[in-house]
């Protein structure tokens, strides 16, 4: 059962558990598109910390607390003292007093684990650098709604293939038994250990986990292509050389030309599809290229699902703190 545990990395649940988050999420998204409200948290209050900025993960969960009848309560990296003047372990505590439940967005994956063991209350991981589960239910709730099943599918994503957003895909695709492939230049291949680990939950689902620097053969039996920025919150001194590496990887035209059946394009925001912001201006004016991970030309192609899977993140966080904190009767999960 789901009721009071944590949701902060994809191994701590089993595949049926994470099947049960995404049929729920759908569940949720059709209650909500008929209006009929679910206000299962009715009467709660949500705390949110971000150390890291946001848009979709903010909004998502701020949206999802109002639907469950939550109260949401914004604390930013300038808002409280955690880690700096307090310790981990005590802000939890004194947060886990008068919450019911906490969203933390931050850089270390270690504090959100420390917030998990001393908060008392369900603390979720909104993002860190090691996993970004929340993301991924609703990555593979947007698998599942186009193509109506998610075994035997196949995911392959094509860029830093060692950042948080790799690393959940091809663990959450081994533990379900969907196929995932990792594109990637072999200095940004992920972890060995992560990989091992991500084979042995591949034996028992029946999925394929591959990691390969040759991305032309890899995409073209894909039922997604999945793409994520070139550098990192934190890593912004390392443009050039993520350009120099990634150049190769990006999904465009002839890319997609290779895949040989029906496909859908995944991102999971911001894109540096255009030159419409001033980190896309400024890699123009330095290194002369108007469009890195993903072209313009195929963010925009009706095979496109980036906002889809964005507006997913709302139905998919509003199930994870539903089924965390909500008393739901739930037979089996």
């Amino acid at each position: 059962m789901f009721q009071g545990r944590n949701f902060l990395k994809e191994i701590d649940f089993t595949a049926d558990e994470l099947n049960y988050l995404i049929d729920f999420s759908i569940h949720l998204k059709d209650l909500k598109k008929r209006g009929i409200p679910h206000e299962y948290l009715k009467g709660q209050n949500i705390c949110l910390l971000f150390e890291k900025t946001s848009t979709r993960t903010r909004s998502a969960f701020t949206v999802a607390a109002n639907d469950l009848g939550a109260a949401p309560e914004f604390l930013g990296a300038n808002d409280i003292q955690l880690g700096k003047k307090e310790s981990v372990e005590d802000t939890a505590r004194v947060l886990g007093s008068m919450f019911d439940g906490i969203e933390f967005r931050g850089f270390s994956q270690e504090m959100v684990e420390d917030l998990g063991k001393y908060a008392g209350v369900p603390v979720w991981n909104g993002l860190t650098d090691e996993w970004h589960p929340t993301q991924m239910i609703a990555d593979y709730m947007t698998l599942k709604e186009n193509f109506g099943e998610l075994k035997g599918k196949k995911l392959v994503y094509c860029g830093d293939g060692r950042n948080n957003v790799a690393n959940s895909l091809f663990i959450t695709g081994a533990i379900i038994g969907v196929n995932v492939t990792i594109a990637s230049p072999e200095e940004l291949f992920p972890d060995e250990e992560l990989v091992a680990k991500a084979q042995e939950y591949a034996k028992e689902s029946g999925a394929k986990i591959e990691i390969t620097s040759d991305i032309k053969s890899a995409v073209k039996d894909a039922d997604a292509l999945y793409t994520d920025v070139w550098v990192s919150m934190g890593e912004e001194d390392k443009f050039e050389e993520r350009i120099n590496l990634l150049k190769p990887y990006q999904i465009n035209k002839e890319l997609t030309d290779l895949i040989e059946g029906d496909y859908i394009i995944l991102h999971c925001l911001p894109a540096f599809h255009d030159t419409e912001t001033v980190y896309g201006k400024d890699v123009l004016d330095k290194f002369g290229i108007s469009e890195m991970e993903i072209t313009d030309e195929v963010f925009r192609s009706e095979q496109a699902r980036q906002f889809d899977q964005a507006e997913n993140r709302m139905h998919s966080i509003k199930a994870i703190m539903a089924v965390t904190n909500g008393n739901l009767f739930i037979p089996k999960a």
